[in-house]
């Protein structure tokens, strides 16, 4: 699958990291809400995505960010122990580390207290 991380926020980003995450996940029954700011990359072409894998979608209000409080969290935890702990050079460098702290370190991995000390696939998988 194609690499979910780019110098640029765009639609196509967006759509490549919502059909990797929808690849590597079993559907909750009853479909799917997405929650998101109102970034430019939102844009038709990510609407139409969205729609044709039924993905209803959410967004918070402008200037509102305590809806994107979870995200906000886990980009700082992302920053704080991953990214910023490290020079990385070649940039590829820089997206492979993310993709594994994502997808390896922070969902099959890491504890989260919100998730009674369990992690998020644990957590899923309880559910």
């Amino acid at each position: 699958m194609a690499s979910i991380t780019d110098r640029h926020i765009t639609s196509g980003l967006a759509v490549r990291t919502l059909q990797k995450a929808l690849d590597s996940q079993r559907l909750p029954k009853g479909g799917l809400i997405l929650h998101s700011d109102q970034g430019s990359q939102y844009t038709k072409a990510f609407i139409e995505y969205c729609e044709s894998v039924h993905v209803a979608r959410s967004m918070s209000k402008a200037g509102y960010p305590y809806d994107n409080a979870p995200m906000e969290r886990s980009f700082n935890t992302l920053k704080n122990e991953c990214t910023n702990l490290y020079e990385f050079r070649p940039e590829e460098d820089l997206y492979r580390t993310v993709e594994e702290f994502a997808y390896a370190t922070y969902n099959h991995v890491r504890p989260h207290s919100y998730n009674g000390y369990r992690t998020p696939y644990q957590a899923r998988m309880a559910a």
